[in-house]
């Protein structure tokens, strides 16, 4: 654990002392972030209790306990900071991934995150992007295959690239294309690519080219899967209702606030 260095330097003072604390909202949001507090605090000392009272993906209000700690008193405050570190930060990506969520309520479009993580972080922030409502996009670059624009400027072409990438897989794979002109997403989508994102692209022109996209599909005789990216959070709503199937954004987990959670000690100790 980062905190500890070569060893808490306050420990002798708390040396054979139990305690009990708790956790507390100070801000209204999402949780995310509770099932990594006992497994935190055992590596620390294997008697430690904890007892979570609010699930993450459930909502807080400011001044609700969110779980109860009982153990060692040097254990507790050893992993006080680290611990609540992550939990503010997990939860402050739900609340912000709920709020956009809010947004295209009843539109049929799905909020999806992107691989602008924290690095070390990934797992953990995509987790705090569906504990707010959203979906994962890609983890990696193992997991689906992306033609994004450097690899159609060096390929030699989108449809050689859509072609050797899926001859490469060992195993049916979708190939997604990354199209910043109409031409590019036609292009894309005649020479087989099985998802569309489609960056940058305003409401009015996705209003145009999503109907011709969805043609071009019928026609080679597969469905293709339309995400829009790039765009601003305050345009959620106009985008969602363009028929597209997907909206990307970084903006949770890049630009959300922490959400302030505190963790208080019990006066009493044994």
């Amino acid at each position: 654990m980062e905190d500890l260095g070569r060893g808490d330097l306050t420990a002798a003072a708390l040396t054979g002392r139990h305690g009990r604390a708790y956790w507390l909202a100070k801000a209204e949001g999402i949780f995310c972030g509770g099932v990594l507090v006992e497994p935190l605090f055992r590596r620390l000392d294997s008697s430690v209790a904890v007892r979570l009272l609010v699930d993450d993906g459930e909502p807080l209000q400011p001044g609700q306990r969110l779980l109860e700690l009982e153990g060692p008193a040097p254990a507790l405050l050893a992993g006080e900071r680290t611990a609540l570190n992550l939990a503010m930060r997990l939860s402050g990506i739900a609340s912000a991934t709920a709020r956009l969520v809010a947004e295209l309520a009843d539109s049929g479009v799905r909020l999806v995150d992107t691989r602008k993580t924290t690095p070390g972080l990934r797992v953990l922030e995509k987790y705090a992007v569906r504990c707010g409502g959203g979906g994962n996009h890609r983890f990696g670059l193992d997991d689906a295959a992306m033609l994004k624009e450097n690899h159609l400027a060096w390929c030699g072409g989108l449809q050689q690239a859509v072609a050797e990438v899926k001859a490469a897989a060992a195993w049916p794979l979708r190939v997604i294309v990354e199209a910043e002109t109409d031409g590019q997403a036609e292009a894309a989508v005649q020479a087989g690519a099985d998802a569309m994102l489609l960056d940058e692209f305003s409401p009015r022109q996705l209003e145009v080219l999503v109907p011709r996209l969805r043609l071009l599909a019928t026609e080679r005789g597969t469905p293709v899967v339309l995400e829009a990216s790039g765009i601003q959070p305050g345009e959620l709503a106009s985008y969602g209702a363009t028929g597209i199937d997907l909206i990307s954004t970084s903006a949770p987990v890049t630009r959300s606030a922490w959400l302030d959670l505190s963790m208080r000690f019990q006066p009493a100790w044994v």
